[in-house]
């Protein structure tokens, strides 16, 4: 599931001792601004906007997943994910490697091409993200071999660097899980990567993108099995299928919803809100004023939002996530913004949550 990221750090501890004894895994995002603008962060809007004063309210990733890792035991614990635009590569792998011994072995580096939110409002160039992204994975792998080593690339380039730290249990590094989506990011994902952990794809493409990252291993020479398929999703589920449609037409639903590119809106026969920018890349919420971010809600159709999220009773959710796995899911992570779309069903939600989680830990063991 996600890991919590908003104070009090007294909270966040002791929802991840909660965590441990239920969930695999615990991942958290690693952001500096969150994706619904001031202008609907009001209580009439978004009832628990009551409890946080701001939307771009977060932890630190790396710390947090450090505090977490010193008060857990079994849970594996990733970043969900973070970007080399904001750290160095070495950076990133010296953090995962200190994770790794924090956490005896249960930290997985999660790692993607960026969002523009946290990027661009903060004075950093949005460039060549894919390229970064490659890189990147090269040079951390490259400092994981404890050698000192050279490396001459567009982005990055070492002379002499080294990083002698090694990991909790000899030649055992952390994973490396790519949160890829784009043709150039599946490609280094089967090339470079561990894990796979998309956002927010339908089944059919979940299957198309898989078979991409696992050809793309082959060409590598690796074993096409050798990347877990993951997948991170929002639900929406509540004992009452039509009351989580009511809740997928909510101000909160719908401000998500607008992160889904404008090809998907185009697919289902409606235009994006903003027109046809790249959402992940150019949409900066701090930058859209109260009128215009409720002028986008308004042209949000509910049925983008029936598409956007995993949506229904517990066993409805069961079912859906099956189709998943019989394309090819091996590891879901599931965040509940429930509560965001309906505050009085947060109890309801997670309840139903825990029936889905129970169900597949249950299938496992059989």
């Amino acid at each position: 599931t996600q890991g919590p990221i908003f104070p009090p750090y007294d909270n966040v501890i002791k929802t991840v001792k909660k965590f441990d004894g239920i969930y695999d895994s615990v991942w958290w995002p690693d952001h500096l601004m969150g994706w619904i603008p001031d202008g609907l962060w009001k209580p009439e809007l978004i009832e628990v906007s009551k409890l946080q004063k701001s939307p771009h309210t977060f932890l630190e990733t790396f710390t947090i997943m450090a505090a977490a890792a010193s008060n857990t035991s079994n849970i594996l614990l990733g970043s969900a994910v973070t970007e080399p635009f904001r750290r160095h590569p070495a950076e990133i792998a010296q953090a995962f490697l200190t994770l790794d011994h924090i956490s005896k072995g249960r930290a997985i580096l999660g790692i993607g091409a960026g969002e523009g939110e946290n990027i661009v409002p903060y004075g950093l160039e949005w460039e060549s993200p894919a390229r970064r992204l490659r890189e990147s994975i090269e040079v951390i792998r490259l400092l994981w071999s404890g050698n000192r080593v050279d490396y001459t690339g567009k982005i990055w380039k070492l002379k002499d660097a080294i990083l002698s730290l090694q990991p909790e249990k000899e030649g055992k590094y952390p994973p490396i899980w790519v949160g890829a989506h784009s043709e150039k990011t599946l490609e280094i994902t089967g090339r470079l990567g561990d894990g796979w952990l998309p956002e927010h794809l339908e089944v059919d493409e979940y299957s198309e993108k898989l078979k991409k990252i696992r050809d793309a291993s082959r060409v590598a020479g690796r074993d096409p099995e050798c990347v877990t398929p993951g997948l991170m999703t929002s639900l929406v589920i509540s004992a009452d299928h039509e009351d989580c449609h009511r809740m997928l037409n909510s101000v909160a639903a719908k401000a998500y919803a607008l992160l889904t590119p404008p090809e998907k809106y185009e697919a289902h026969g409606y235009k994006h809100p903003f027109g046809n920018l790249n959402t992940y890349k150019d949409y900066i919420p701090t930058r859209v004023s109260e009128t215009e971010i409720v002028s986008a809600i308004g042209e949000v159709p509910q049925e983008i939002c029936e598409h956007r999220y995993i949506h229904g009773t517990s066993d409805e959710v069961i079912r859906t996530i099956e189709e998943y796995v019989r394309n090819g899911l091996r590891h879901i992570v599931l965040w509940n913004p429930t509560p965001l779309c309906d505050y009085s069903k947060t109890k309801e939600s997670f309840s139903a949550l825990l029936k889905v989680v129970q169900y597949f830990k249950d299938m496992r063991k059989k």
